[in-house]
């Protein structure tokens, strides 16, 4: 993470809380607190929420979302929009460069620039508040945050209206969920993230946590602490010791030791299977460009994050959100660029090519997003202020148009001059895609109908 940005960000935003997952020590000798874990997760049953009748029948084009996160506050200019013809407080810090597809960004992507034709740059993004927290509840959710109802996340959304595909999660968090992105809202907490509370792109030390049998611990004598807990469940059972909820329990247990035992699921969260030449392509050799405290340069991680994310879309999950690196710039834009832009710009690269050369590109929508762009001008400390009337993002496969450039910004950037695209009318878009009805509406505490997307319109024209 950049070390300037950390520095010289708001200090709101630095100061995130890390939100951990729901943890219990019933097997925790056996290291088995996800059984709990799926346990606590279910309890409620959805007593709080149930799908209305109603919502269109959707043929879903897409069956799973990667989300790239840059928190912070991505800069347009330096990137996606870089406004080479403006004065030279307001255009982008770098050069620019041609796209495959023949048009401008800035000379920071090469690598993107030769896959334009896979993918769609959104130009005219509009959000709603330049604020960290309630604008990353908005992206998350599709909502502003209140104080009478907490809405869900869309990826507890797509895990409540889809399902479990395979035998992982349906929704997971490399390496962990955005902390001002909200939860569950007012679904069941078993719609959540799975947090993999560990980082594929660390130099050492990466574990998924409860993920794996404890060293020492033989698959056998696993087998027999199994046994064990049957039996004094039996024993529980014979008591009538609540028969429903180990009933409940019985059920996510065999989830977690299906997990836990499934080589395929352990595999998907692995590294030791990547080839080098898949590392090369996703950029894990790539760094940036100032330095680490000891005088060397290092690769970010976000190359090992997608490539794990890539094997989770492989294995059945339909939404993993990967976060990546610390945009808030207000002070020089250009260090904080230079900084993360590289690996940004090769990983990006790299997972799109990957799946569209696996053939996942149609099934998987590959999403770039932050929860606000930044001000046209350059401030008085050569860094960018917050600004959501007009940014930009990337968007990719699941059906989504390709080789496009969709809206544009006028000639400062400050307002869209082109197709304005609302975020909820994006986020709709992207539901419609995964065969979900974002008109549906979902019934919170029981009684009040709460739409999935409210105002949120389909954009036929970001659609091949």
């Amino acid at each position: 993470m950049n070390t300037s940005s950390q520095v010289h960000g708001c200090a709101g935003f630095r100061a995130m809380p890390r939100r951990h997952a729901i943890q219990a020590g019933v097997l925790g000798a056996l290291g088995l607190s996800m059984g709990d874990l799926f346990r606590l997760q279910a309890t409620e049953k959805d007593k709080a929420a149930m799908t209305m009748e109603g919502g269109k029948k959707l043929k879903a084009r897409a069956q799973s979302v990667i989300q790239i996160h840059l928190p912070g506050g991505f800069h347009q200019q330096e990137s996606f929009d870089p406004k080479p013809e403006a004065p030279i407080d307001i255009r982008g810090s770098f050069g620019v460069m041609k796209t495959k597809t023949g048009d401008l960004i800035a000379d920071t992507f090469p690598q993107t620039a030769k896959i334009t034709d896979k993918l769609t740059l959104l130009r005219s993004m509009v959000g709603k508040v330049p604020d960290h927290g309630i604008a990353s509840y908005h992206l998350f959710t599709g909502y502003t945050p209140t104080a009478v109802i907490d809405y869900p996340q869309m990826g507890s959304i797509v895990s409540h209206e889809l399902g479990q595909r395979g035998e992982l999660p349906p929704y997971i968090a490399i390496p962990n969920k955005n902390a001002f992105g909200g939860s569950t809202g007012f679904l069941s907490s078993a719609y959540g993230a799975f947090e993999l509370n560990a980082d594929p792109g660390a130099e050492r030390g990466y574990q998924v946590r409860d993920f794996s049998i404890p060293q020492g611990v033989s698959l056998e004598r696993f087998d027999k602490r199994q046994t064990a807990r049957q039996l004094v469940e039996q024993r529980l059972r014979a008591l009538e010791s609540d028969p429903e909820l180990l009933s409940t329990m019985d059920g996510f247990y065999q989830q977690a030791y299906k997990m836990l035992t499934s080589e395929k699921a352990q595999a998907a969260f692995k590294l030791d299977r990547i080839s080098e030449a898949d590392r090369q392509l996703y950029g894990s050799h790539v760094t940036g460009e100032v330095k680490g405290p000891d005088g060397k340069y290092h690769p970010k991680g976000l190359a090992e994050r997608l490539l794990v994310a890539r094997q989770l879309v492989e294995t059945g999950v339909r939404f993993v959100t990967v976060q990546y690196g610390s945009w808030d710039c207000h002070v020089d834009v250009k260090k904080s660029t230079l900084d993360q832009m590289g690996p940004l710009d090769a990983s990006i690269a790299g997972l799109i090519t990957d799946l569209d050369q696996r053939g996942l590109l149609d099934s998987t929508i590959v999403w770039v997003t932050s929860e606000f762009g930044r001000t046209p001008k350059i401030n008085k400390d050569s860094g960018r202020d917050h600004f959501a009337r007009c940014y930009s993002m990337l968007i990719a496969g699941g059906g989504f148009t390709r080789g496009q450039v969709y809206g544009a910004s006028d000639a400062t950037g400050a307002e869209p001059m082109t197709d304005a695209l609302p975020l909820e009318d994006l986020m709709f878009t992207i539901y419609h895609q995964l065969g979900i009805d974002a008109d549906k509406e979902i019934l919170a505490f029981g009684t009040r109908p709460i739409e999935i997307v409210k105002g949120g319109k389909l954009v036929p024209a970001l659609i091949a």
